[in-house]
């Protein structure tokens, strides 16, 4: 059985508990599909105080992280395991994520996550690692651990066997389907009881007719597809 390494150096390791011992992140770690290490920078700083970052030149507000400690923690963690890790910078300057990138990098063997912070990391160690720079959206966030988190709850439940369910991942919104050109959001979903607040339950999900459930269902994506998102459609459709 594959087992993916995602290791993620960061500033503030204890946000990442919750996470991932919880849910979908704790079942794959559990089976074995998923490994998750989280680092904390500060083990390689070469000071006392264990100082990683430092006011900017030229002046201007907030701190920089800096070269060193970064520079050595990869060094240190991409040694730990044999296999080659991909190395990812979350910043809201990098490529935007989406579903193909997600499942992209799903198929990699080991990530590396790198959780900046303050108002961002000295570019000479951003240059040295090459790293893939990756943005969960145009907006500032305080650092890269909620991005991280995204990331990584992403590309887990794409592993094989974590879902439960071989159709999850593929029925979800954005997945990709051979009747589409494209990528469709998901069909509205319901549960129990059939009618609330006199809103009833579409008769088809009731019917116990599997092929008209799933005619039914493939219908609404693209509906809401074309009326929500036509830009994850071709032209054609």
């Amino acid at each position: 059985m594959h087992t993916m390494r995602i290791d993620v150096l960061t500033l503030f390791p204890e946000m990442f508990t919750g996470v991932l011992d919880s849910s979908i992140q704790a079942r794959a770690a559990e089976s074995g599909r998923v490994a998750c290490h989280v680092h904390d920078i500060r083990d390689w700083a070469d000071n006392k105080h264990d100082k990683v970052d430092d006011r900017p030149f030229g002046g201007g507000p907030g701190m920089v992280m800096m070269c060193q400690p970064l520079w050595d923690a990869v060094k240190d963690v991409e040694a730990r395991d044999t296999a080659t890790a991909r190395r990812i910078v979350l910043t809201p300057q990098g490529r935007r994520l989406d579903q193909p990138l997600v499942e992209e990098l799903a198929g990699e063997e080991r990530l590396l996550l790198i959780a900046g912070h303050y108002e961002g990391i000295d570019e000479r160690v951003v240059e040295e690692l090459a790293p893939l720079e990756i943005s969960i959206g145009d907006f500032v966030l305080t650092g890269g651990e909620l991005p991280s988190m995204v990331l990584i709850d992403a590309v887990t439940r794409l592993q094989e066997g974590v879902l439960g369910h071989e159709d999850s991942a593929r029925e979800d919104s954005f997945g990709l389907r051979d009747e589409v050109p494209g990528r469709l959001l998901d069909s509205p979903h319901y549960t129990r009881p059939r009618t609330w607040r006199d809103r009833t339950v579409p008769e088809v999900l009731l019917s116990g007719d599997h092929k008209a459930v799933a005619d039914w269902r493939f219908s609404q994506m693209k509906e809401r597809t074309r009326t929500r998102r036509p830009d994850l459609l071709t032209p054609s459709e």
